[in-house]
C-alpha cells in the first residue's frame, strides 16, 4: 500500500494520520478545523496547513472521510447505496486530485419508503471489521446520531438511525428537566445511569420515562449531581429498547469514543446481551482498508 493520509473531517474537528506501507500510524494531528469554520473556497488551504507536509511523501494518497463529503463540506461526495462493501465505496470515491486525493462516499439505505444516512460512521465501521477480523456482525456506533449497522459478507446490508445524543441536549439543556440539574454534567454516576437505563426499558416510552428526571429531583429521591446521568441512561435505555436484540447470541460490536462504549456495554449486559468494543481509532484502519481495494488508476 502507498504511504496513507487519513482524515477524519468532521462538523467540529479534523482528526489526521499518516501511516506507513503496512497501515500503521506514524503520526497523528487533531484541529479545530470542522467543516462549519472553514469558508466557502477555504477547503484546500485548510487541508495544506494541516498535512501539506505529509503529501510531500512520495506516492502519498490522501483519504478523506466524514462531513467534508457533504454539501456544505469540500467536494459532495453522493452517498453509496446499500448493501456496500470495501470495493463498493472506493469505487465511489470523489477525486479532488485524481490518485492522490479523495473524499469517501457516506451510505445511503431505505426502509418502508423513508431513506436513511451515514457520512464518516462507514468508515469506522469497515475499520472495525478490519481491526476485530469480522465479516458478519450487529454494530453500534453511539454518538450524537447513533448508528445501528447490520454487516454480512462484509458488506454493510442496512443501518439505522438514533438521535439519541441530540435528545440528550435538548432534554438537558432546553426542557424543563435542565432546571433541576448542575450547570455541567460532572462526574459519570454509575448507579444513576444504571437506573436511567432499566426504567427506559420497562417504562415503555421515552415520552412518560423522561419526566421521572423531574419527578424524583422534586421529591428528592436522587440528588441534582446524578441527574444527568440518570437522563443518559433513560436516552440509551429507549434506544436499547428500540432494538431488535431477543435471542441475540454473537456479540454486538460498539465503536466509539471510550466513555460512550461503557455505557452501551453496560446497557446491553442489563439486557444479557454480550459485546465487543473497538475505539474511535477504528477509522485509522477503514481508510487503509479502502485504500487496498483501488486498482492504482487513481479512479
Amino acid at each position: 500500500m502507498r504511504p496513507l493520509i487519513a482524515i477524519d473531517w468532521g462538523t467540529s474537528s479534523l482528526r489526521a494520520a499518516r501511516l506507513d506501507g503496512q497501515g500503521r500510524v506514524l503520526e497523528e494531528r487533531s484541529v479545530p478545523r470542522g467543516i462549519l469554520t472553514v469558508p466557502p473556497g477555504g477547503f484546500a488551504a485548510v487541508f495544506q496547513d494541516t498535512c501539506g507536509d505529509w503529501m510531500r511523501s512520495p506516492g502519498a494518497l490522501a483519504l478523506v472521510c466524514g462531513m467534508a463529503g457533504s454539501r456544505q463540506g469540500w467536494v459532495e461526495a453522493p452517498y453509496c447505496p446499500c448493501p456496500a462493501g470495501f470495493g463498493d465505496v472506493a469505487a465511489r470515491l470523489a477525486w479532488i486530485e485524481p490518485g492522490r486525493v479523495a473524499i469517501v462516499p457516506g451510505l445511503s439505505c431505505e426502509a418502508d419508503g423513508v431513506p436513511d444516512v451515514m457520512r464518516g460512521e462507514e468508515t469506522q465501521v469497515f475499520g472495525a471489521l478490519d481491526l476485530l477480523g469480522l465479516d458478519s456482525a450487529l454494530l453500534v456506533h453511539p454518538g450524537t446520531h447513533s448508528k445501528w449497522v447490520r454487516i454480512a459478507g462484509g458488506r454493510i446490508e442496512s443501518f439505522s438511525t438514533f438521535m439519541t445524543g441530540e435528545f440528550y441536549a435538548l432534554l438537558r439543556q432546553h426542557s424543563i428537566l435542565g432546571r433541576t440539574m448542575p450547570d455541567g454534567d460532572g462526574e459519570p454516576d454509575a448507579a444513576a445511569f444504571e437506573r436511567g437505563i432499566r426504567y427506559a426499558l420497562h417504562s415503555g416510552t421515552l415520552l412518560h420515562a423522561a419526566f421521572s428526571a423531574r419527578t424524583l429531583a422534586l421529591f428528592d429521591r436522587m440528588p441534582a449531581a446524578a441527574l444527568p446521568s440518570y437522563l443518559s441512561g433513560l436516552v440509551i435505555g429507549e434506544e436499547l429498547r428500540a432494538q431488535d436484540l431477543a435471542g441475540v447470541s454473537e456479540a454486538v460490536v460498539v465503536v466509539g469514543a471510550e466513555a460512550l462504549t461503557r455505557r452501551y456495554e453496560l446497557g446491553l449486559r442489563i439486557l444479557g446481551v454480550p459485546t465487543r468494543s473497538a475505539g474511535s481509532q477504528a477509522a485509522w484502519h477503514g481508510l487503509p482498508a479502502i485504500a487496498n481495494t483501488l486498482d492504482g488508476t487513481g479512479k
